[in-house]
């Protein structure tokens, strides 16, 4: 199958129909035909595309393909050692509301270990501006 490339745009327009012969994709007024199989094939690509796992020293983020962000403990296997945000951009205004310097008790937004977890976050993750200021009490900085 050939490789199909889609110019990068701030347009939202993406639409998919049925056709007799698979499926009709549409993006910024441009079409594609794709046989069902391809399509199948596309969905799937896209999905794993849209989940992302990054792992740190001591937690995890995962973009997952419905646009949510979770945060886990790193190697954790309950639901109780993670915290799912609506999306990054929800994660980050948490991290903005913080003071510049905060320990776990800052962050109202979960209860018990998942603080501590999301302080620890905040220092690994290169997408935060924060470091570790003191490991007993768990403190960060924000900073450059």
């Amino acid at each position: 199958m050939p490789a199909l490339l889609v110019a990068f745009s701030d347009s939202d327009s993406v639409d998919a129909e049925p056709t007799d012969d698979g499926v009709e994709l549409s993006v910024d007024g441009d079409r594609l035909v794709l046989s069902r199989a391809a399509a199948a094939e596309l969905r799937s690509a896209v999905g794993d595309a849209l989940t992302e796992r990054q792992s740190f020293g001591r937690t995890t983020g995962v973009y997952r393909s419905d646009g949510s962000y979770v945060v886990e403990r790193r190697a954790a296997e309950t639901t109780g050692n993670s915290t799912v945000f609506e999306s990054f951009d929800d994660l980050w205004r948490v991290f903005d509301g913080l003071p510049e310097r905060f320990v776990a008790d800052d962050l109202d937004c979960v209860t018990g270990s998942r603080r501590h977890m999301l302080v620890w976050h905040f220092v690994e993750h290169p997408g935060f501006p924060a470091s570790l200021a003191v490991q007993r009490p768990l403190t960060a900085e924000k900073g450059p």
